[in-house]
């Protein structure tokens, strides 16, 4: 086996965790089921100053999804569900106020985040399904549309999963995926408990970093409640890329089958459109046709934690990059990786250029307004001159416009989609997997 090239790569990586201001990064991947790069980046704690190591414990965020979706496909596989099932058909008790089929969201609209939903104000306080099928029911939500019409993230229907689970294993949600996903992977140092990972060595402090001050904040491990199906595990990069193998592998442990091929390529689905090029399966992205191989991955956030992981079948390949501060670029660096570990220049992003085009003045006027979720998300385009600009989490950024409902971030040439009605005004944008609606009098 050819050496990969690492040095670029880490010359980057020491560049953007200092722009970025990133205390510290674990990363490994994975080939034919040997670890081929394996290092720890800057500190996991910037009290101790302690170095961060491939076994370090940070957050994984909604990395987390993808076991939630897996354990779906293993309860349909042993004949307990079918993901074309009523989701009423386990939880006759799910209701929104304002939809009246509700037996017309299914399984796969949990899944795939299609259900017709807008995000919605989180409660991490709730800390049982029962509790959040009544939230759910108390009020009418904002709706994009019937289900499978639009995706939009929405954490508040994709944990009704862990309710699922529970109801037809007998078992509470982290329990069953303790004990069917993670033990039986060997992910050893992965846990939902607090408890249990304040126990171990070698774990990370979460922190943010505010712009204003230039000051990191410590935090401490959210509880998330009911999110935790979404967002709950802790873990390490070498734990994920046993994960990953399982993928790689086309669903064998070793020689044992754990779970059936069909059933991981139904996860890998392109089910639905997120950008020019990628789409979303079962709680992971897709990107067919990346220079010749399929990128499959999911990223995630959280105070203190941006996360991402995935694999290339193609060349057998698991990569995993975790952090330990919010909004920073795990996606970016794991694409660096994938670059890498490719041997393509490690730069290239997508094989797509989004083009542009001049849009006259009265059509920048359109997008002008303010765009947020009940969850927080918050975007507001404005027009600065003829420039039309982005406010996200008090940053701005330069857009460009690529067709007559798209704009573009410059400085990453990250798309933000908007959704017009018939009079031609925009009433949603989709940024970051969510819709945001554009709020009364913008």
């Amino acid at each position: 086996m050819v050496a990969v090239n690492w040095r670029l790569f880490e010359e980057n990586l020491s560049k953007r965790m200092e722009a970025d201001h990133i205390p510290g990064v674990a990363i490994a991947v994975s080939k034919n089921g040997e670890v081929i790069y394996q290092k720890g980046f800057g500190v996991k704690d910037l009290e101790s100053m302690e170095l961060v190591t491939p076994k370090t414990i940070f957050g994984i965020a909604s990395v987390t999804k993808s076991f939630t979706a897996l354990a779906i496909m293993k309860l349909e596989e042993e004949g307990k569900l079918s993901i074309h099932d009523p989701v009423i058909k386990y939880l006759p008790e799910f209701q929104i106020p304002n939809i009246d089929a509700m037996e017309s969201i299914k399984i796969y609209h949990l899944l795939t985040h299609t259900t017709g939903l807008a995000p919605i104000r989180r409660r991490e306080e709730l800390n049982k399904f029962h509790e959040h099928l009544t939230y759910l029911a108390e009020k009418e939500h904002s709706l994009l549309g019937k289900p499978g019409e639009y995706l939009s993230y929405c954490n508040d229907t994709f944990l009704l999963l862990g309710a699922i689970i529970e109801r037809l294993t007998g078992r509470i949600y982290r329990r069953y995926i303790t004990e069917e996903l993670l033990t039986p992977l060997q992910m050893n140092r992965s846990s939902f408990s607090i408890e249990e990972i304040n126990k171990l060595d070698d774990v990370s402090s979460p922190y943010v970093y505010h712009q204003e001050t230039e000051q990191f904040e410590k935090q401490n491990w959210p509880t998330l409640g009911n999110y935790e199906v979404g967002g709950g595990i802790r873990s390490n990069v070498l734990d994920l890329l046993k994960y990953g193998e399982l993928y790689v592998n086309q669903g064998l442990i070793e020689e044992d089958t754990f779970i059936s091929k069909n059933q991981l390529e139904k996860m890998q689905n392109p089910y639905v459109h997120i950008n020019r090029n990628s789409y979303y399966g079962f709680a992971l992205q897709v990107t067919p046709d990346y220079h010749g191989v399929t990128l499959v991955e999911h990223g995630g956030g959280q105070p203190g934690v941006s996360s991402n992981f995935g694999f290339i079948t193609e060349h057998k390949l698991a990569i995993a990059v975790l952090t330990n501060v919010s909004d920073a670029p795990a996606k970016d660096i794991w694409l660096e990786v994938a670059n890498t570990a490719l041997e393509l220049p490690i730069k290239i992003n997508h094989n797509y250029f989004e083009p542009t085009i001049e849009l006259p003045e009265e059509r920048k006027k359109k997008f002008v307004g303010t765009y947020q979720s009940e969850e927080g998300t918050y975007l507001q385009i404005l027009l600065e001159g003829s420039v039309l600009q982005a406010k996200i989490d008090n940053k701005i950024f330069t857009l460009r416009a690529t067709d007559q409902t798209t704009l573009v971030i410059m400085e990453t040439d990250r798309p933000i989609r908007f959704y017009f009605n018939p009079n031609d005004e925009p009433w949603a944008a989709f940024l970051g997997l969510r819709m945001l609606l554009k709020t009364a009098g913008n």
